[in-house]
C-alpha cells in the first residue's frame, strides 16, 4: 500500500428541513466506509454560519485515482448517491494532498 494520502473536504447543502435526515444517511455510509482498508478518518461538522450546511473531511491511504477506482464504485456509496437527490441542493469536493500536520498524527506528514 502506498504512503500517500488523499483528503477530500466535502461541502454539502442540505434541502430546507432535510439537514437531519441527511446526517443520518451520510453516517450509514460513514459506517460502511470506515471499515475499508484504505480509510484512515473522517470529520463531519456543521457550518455555524449556514445552518443548512455540513462538511465532511476524509482521509484515506492512496491517491485520487486509486480512490476514484476502489472506493467511488463500492456498492454502498451507489445505494448512498442515490439518496442524495431527495435531500441535497449542493455538494462541493475538494481534493486535497497533506503536506505538514500540527497537533494530531493523522497524516504523520
Amino acid at each position: 500500500m502506498s504512503n500517500q494520502q488523499v483528503q477530500l473536504n466535502i461541502r454539502f447543502t442540505a434541502k430546507p428541513g432535510k439537514k437531519d435526515e441527511f446526517r443520518k444517511e451520510l453516517s450509514s455510509l460513514i459506517e460502511e466506509m470506515s471499515s475499508e482498508k484504505s480509510f484512515i478518518s473522517a470529520i463531519v461538522s456543521d457550518d455555524l454560519d449556514q445552518p443548512d450546511v455540513l462538511v465532511i473531511y476524509e482521509t484515506w491511504q492512496g491517491t485520487r485515482e486509486s480512490w476514484l477506482a476502489e472506493e467511488f464504485t463500492k456498492p454502498y456509496r451507489k445505494n448512498y448517491e442515490g439518496t442524495l437527490g431527495n435531500l441535497i441542493v449542493d455538494r462541493s469536493i475538494s481534493w486535497l494532498e497533506p503536506k505538514a500536520e500540527w497537533g494530531s498524527q493523522i497524516t504523520k506528514v
